[in-house]
């Protein structure tokens, strides 16, 4: 063959090369693992929801997940933020979705399109826009004309700007996955035939889409072929797909839960969140998403409900202010590499069970080649016993109850999901040097119009608040008049007003008579003391709600405000219905109006600069300017002390607020048994404290120079101990089983300042109280201290002979650090 055929062979080859670059990779899937390019893959995803952080947090979070093992990020399109108007769309800042998505791949990550576009994700009203409820005749999530109409307009809107900048992996993007519709299965016995139906147009129309990777649907036992089925929750081992050519995936591994105004703090174990991962995978899982693996904050009004607190830290690996959550950051990345060891035999090979008895279980992967590879899960999923397992040629387990041993080779164990040999970070708040006690200016909210009845609009009925307000604010005003001849009768009166709340405010002839609130966020009744007057007397109801209702069966038909009352005037056997009088409305605060959170200074704006700001008074606005923290820690402001209400810093809204609501005194531990299937009741945290004392503020929201904090309180709460601090690693700790890798690592460019313990042998107790066991290396103190002071990562495996010990008995590390 001549030199000028191999140019042409080379030149060929380049030709095929480019086609390949620019037709991007191809995904298909079996059964037993996802395809890409021809690489059968198992994937390690999670959830990260762009709105709930800031653009400038995308790169670090998105890294950190990379070096946790995850192979892809998931995130779901938020419908109300992009198209908050008909047809007027916004993709600036933090809604850049595109960014985030060519930010995943520049990570070198693959990436998963939730469309939905119904989200649910404890989202206000489930990410839908307001503006679809009032559009005459319609009706959501169903098989009705006018909202499948918007839904596929929003649908291809989002699918033709992902193919514009070429983000499916068809077109050599990052998406190899994409959702259409979300957990709809969970509720379609409540829309009957008509929701049989919706599901399949759903699945019409996105096929229709032409993206070129696969479509999901979770929770949808029923979904149309080729949609691949998927499961939510927090286990997923038992679940198989409705097709059996289809992997097997696990879209929500719910790593938390998320918390509720007046709720104690879920907390899942970094063992039991192993568990379920690694149970999942031995019974032929392909792909596991944790929800969430960075939560973040429901920045402004964005939380749904009702009573969604403005923290989604949802226990995740990564916390909400984008720190490492130790140990569960750190034993997942131990787990994901253990699984990765046998990724080609786990999506090649055939698979065995073997019952050892009293729910134990040995799962082999063989390979069918020449090689015949191995590799094995041996899971105890008993809740109380542990099991001594001997596997003849392959060795003898222990296998603690409630949890997972991989064996790679099914002769050595690489990872077991209850022994937590990462470290443990314990986070703490520091007040900064520079921030002195905040000085405070105030103006109350105006009401002048609202206590003399005026409003914008007036209707012989009660009317309901969302459809009213557009949920343009969490406020709505109801006034009306009512006319006294006998004031001995009225004189000892009482107010009774049936509300759908979550909150109520009373006023009579500008007098206040009280503040109730709905202690689960629905229906409740309000009723307080009032005095009236002989000849006209003004009402003044001022509702408030606290996030939108996100999830169930007509969720989004769930009525807000007074809504139909009634509102009576109770005195002795005479009740007084005010339920049809004329009332008046007026949607949002004047302070809102006013945009009193801005920075510019607003015209007819008089704050008060005296010392003496009120206490404990309602419907108040507080100023103070303050210096931002030096450093890179993440910046918290701590609100301790308020009410209810709201907060913006820099014009900037870090969310509401309601740390006056205290959780109750019992069903929390210092210890958390992790064995047994998780509940959201189990292992809490925080008994006693605001549900919520502290709220993020991004760095992104801070100047160098001078900072403003402006809080709107509903309540009345006293701001004396308002104060920014900074988040960061107060102690770490380690506690390694010998033969495993000892790590510590400080965050923020802090180094490891002081060893306060360190014992190789049998250390006991936990990070906070570790003890000497009954024999440690005499060197341990000064082997540790060598490795880590001044260094803001030490790493080493823990051997007996970096300690220099002789005999044979097993032993563990035990380290505790301060940065």
């Amino acid at each position: 063959m001549g030199a000028s055929s191999w140019v042409v062979i080379f030149l060929l080859s380049v030709y095929v090369a480019l086609l390949d670059s620019c037709f991007g990779a191809e995904v298909s899937y079996d059964a037993n693992a996802l395809i890409i390019n021809g690489e059968r893959r198992l994937i390690f995803s999670g959830a990260v929801h762009y709105p709930r952080s800031t653009v400038e947090m995308w790169p670090d979070i998105i890294q950190k997940a990379k070096d946790g093992g995850l192979d892809a990020i998931e995130t779901y399109v938020f419908w109300d933020r992009h198209e908050p108007v008909r047809r007027q769309y916004d993709f600036s800042g933090n809604l850049d979705f595109v960014k985030f998505f060519k930010q995943i791949q520049e990570a070198g990550l693959y990436a998963i399109l939730r469309i939905g576009p119904y989200v649910c994700a404890e989202w206000n009203y489930g990410g839908y826009p307001l503006w679809l409820h009032n559009m005459p005749g319609i009706e959501l999530r169903t098989d009705n004309p006018i909202y499948k109409n918007e839904m596929q307009v929003f649908t291809t809107k989002i699918v033709n700007m992902a193919k514009e900048a070429k983000l499916f992996a068809s077109q050599g993007g990052p998406i190899i996955l994409a959702q259409i519709e979300n957990e709809y299965g969970d509720i379609m016995w409540g829309y009957g035939d008509a929701g049989k139906t919706y599901i399949k147009w759903c699945a019409q129309m996105a096929l229709a889409q032409n993206i070129g990777v696969p479509w999901i649907m979770c929770q949808q036992k029923d979904a149309p072929q080729p949609i691949i089925n998927t499961c939510n929750g927090y286990y997923c081992d038992w679940f198989q797909p409705n097709n059996p050519k289809s992997p097997k995936m696990f879209t929500e591994n719910w790593i938390g839960w998320f918390q509720k105004w007046g709720e104690r703090a879920p907390h899942r174990s970094a063992e039991d969140s192993a568990y379920s991962v690694a149970r999942f995978f031995q019974s032929g899982g392909v792909l596991n998403n944790y929800y969430m693996y960075h939560g973040g904050t429901n920045f402004g009004r964005t939380s749904g409900g009702p009573y969604i607190t403005t923290s989604y830290d949802y226990d995740a690996p990564i916390d909400e202010y984008g720190n490492l959550n130790q140990p569960k950051w750190g034993h997942l990345k131990r787990l994901h590499a253990a699984i990765k060891l046998g990724e080609k035999i786990l999506t090649n090979g055939t698979r065995t069970d073997k019952d050892f008895g009293n729910q134990v279980t040995l799962t082999t992967y063989t390979t069918t080649n020449a090689t015949g590879a191995r590799f094995c899960f041996l899971s105890n999923s008993n809740a109380k016993d542990d099991a001594n397992v001997d596997l003849q040629q392959n060795g003898k387990y222990f296998v603690p109850a409630w949890s997972v041993s991989i064996l790679d080779g099914c002769n050595k164990e690489v990872y077991n999901t209850a022994k937590v040999n990462s470290q443990t970070s314990v986070m703490v708040k520091k007040n900064d040097d520079a921030f002195a006690r905040l000085t405070w200016a105030w103006t109350p909210e105006a009401k002048k119009d609202t206590m003399h009845g005026k409003g914008n609009l007036k209707a012989h009925q009660l009317l309901e608040q969302k459809e009213l307000s557009l949920d343009a604010s969490d406020y709505l005003w109801y006034m009306t008049s009512v006319d006294v001849n006998d004031t001995s009768i009225w004189s000892n009166a009482t107010l009774r007003v049936d509300t759908m709340g979550h909150t109520l405010h009373g006023y009579v002839n500008r007098r206040y008579a009280g503040y109730q609130f709905s202690q689960w966020g629905n229906k409740f009744t309000y009723e307080k003391h009032v005095s009236l007057k002989k000849g006209t007397n003004i009402i003044t109801l001022l509702s408030a709600t606290v996030g939108l209702p996100n999830y169930g069966v007509g969720f989004d038909k769930i009525k807000t405000g007074i809504a139909g009352g009634p509102v009576q005037l109770i005195a002795k056997n005479v009740t007084m219905d005010l339920s049809t009088n004329l009332w008046s409305y007026k949607v949002g605060l004047t302070g809102e109006r006013k945009r009193l959170y801005d920075l510019q200074p607003r015209t007819g704006v008089s704050w008060n600069t005296n010392s003496s700001y009120p206490v404990g008074k309602p419907m108040t606005w507080y100023k103070a300017d303050f210096n931002a923290p030096s450093g890179t820690n993440p910046v918290v402001v701590d609100l301790q002390g308020l009410g209810k209400g709201h907060a913006w810093v820099n014009g900037h809204s870090i969310g509401r607020y309601w740390p006056s609501w205290i959780t109750a005194n019992n069903g929390c531990s210092d210890t958390c048994d992790y064995r047994g299937k998780y509940v959201k009741e189990k292992c809490n945290t925080n008994c006693g404290n605001p549900s919520q004392r502290w709220y993020h503020v991004p760095r992104s929201f801070l100047n160098n120079d001078n900072n403003t904090l402006v809080l709107f309180e509903e309540i009345g709460g006293n701001p004396l101990n308002v104060s920014f601090q900074t988040v960061t690693a107060g102690t770490i700790c380690a506690n390694v089983y010998e033969g495993e890798d000892f790590e510590l690592s400080c965050q923020g460019g802090q180094v490891i300042s002081e060893i306060q313990f360190a014992s190789f042998g049998s250390p006991k107790g936990k990070c906070g109280s570790f003890q000497k066991g009954s024999w440690e290396a005499t060197d341990s103190q000064s082997v540790v201290e060598a490795a880590c002071i001044g260094k803001q990562t030490c790493a080493f495996k823990v051997t007996k002979d970096a300690f220099g010990v002789t005999y044979g008995i097993k032993a563990r590390l035990a380290v505790q650090a301060t940065c």
